[in-house]
């Protein structure tokens, strides 16, 4: 057990490392040797792990989808608003995502699958729009396959936008925006009027879930 958990935390540890690299050089400029130096890890440790850069890079944008767990509310579309403002305030800082979001959106580069990402959080997003509708939540013509599309496409913009003009400072805010205008044309008017599009609340959520406290579930 204690090797297994030693093996566990080490390969998190390359992980953040190489999503550290990968978020300030780009996959094609980014070595091995660099997240070797970053990780603090020898060579066999991490190709233990990891056998190349790709497969790293692959862990890194299945690990961002994985990363993002919110507390179950009785509104399902405020859970779907709760991981989209989670999110955004981790991408201010947390190496996973940070790494992972420059991975995916990253152009000119033809030696990385960049799908997986793209792919893995548009079908994250429809099962919640898919629980959503099965709740009653969503208006009769919502496509959740659409839906759940624009929305990712929308997010990899916003966040471009907001990284190139704020450092993702305001990333929260503009998110904020973005829910309110497209929320309106898929939730059932009773159920907008429940949702709380706080900015602050993804900034509050990372506090309650990384200090393992319950978050308030909404009333219905």
């Amino acid at each position: 057990m204690v090797q297994q958990d030693r093996a566990i935390r080490t390969r998190r540890l390359i992980l953040e490392a190489a999503a550290s690299v990968f978020d300030d050089r780009g996959y094609d400029r980014a070595t091995i040797a660099e997240v070797l130096e970053r990780a603090g890890v020898t060579k066999g440790a991490l190709y233990f792990h990891f056998s190349s850069k790709e497969q790293l890079a692959l862990a890194v944008l299945e690990e961002h989808v994985l990363d993002i767990a919110v507390e179950p509310q009785q509104i399902k579309l405020q859970e779907f608003v709760d991981v989209t403002q989670v999110l955004a305030y981790r991408l201010r800082s947390d190496p996973i995502q940070r790494g992972a979001a420059r991975l995916a959106v990253e152009q000119g580069s033809n030696h990385l699958d960049r799908k997986r990402s793209m792919i893995s959080w548009t079908v994250f997003v429809e099962g919640m729009l898919g629980e959503a509708r099965d709740r009653g939540e969503v208006l009769e013509s919502m496509d959740a396959r659409e839906t759940a599309e624009l929305y990712v496409g929308a997010f990899a913009g916003i966040q471009m936008m907001s990284q190139t003009l704020a450092n993702r400072a305001d990333l929260n805010r503009r998110l904020t925006i973005f829910h309110q205008h497209a929320l309106p044309s898929i939730a059932v008017p009773a159920v907008l009027a429940k949702l709380d599009l706080d900015p602050e609340r993804g900034a509050v959520l990372d506090a309650a879930l990384k200090a393992g406290g319950p978050v308030e579930a909404m009333s219905p």
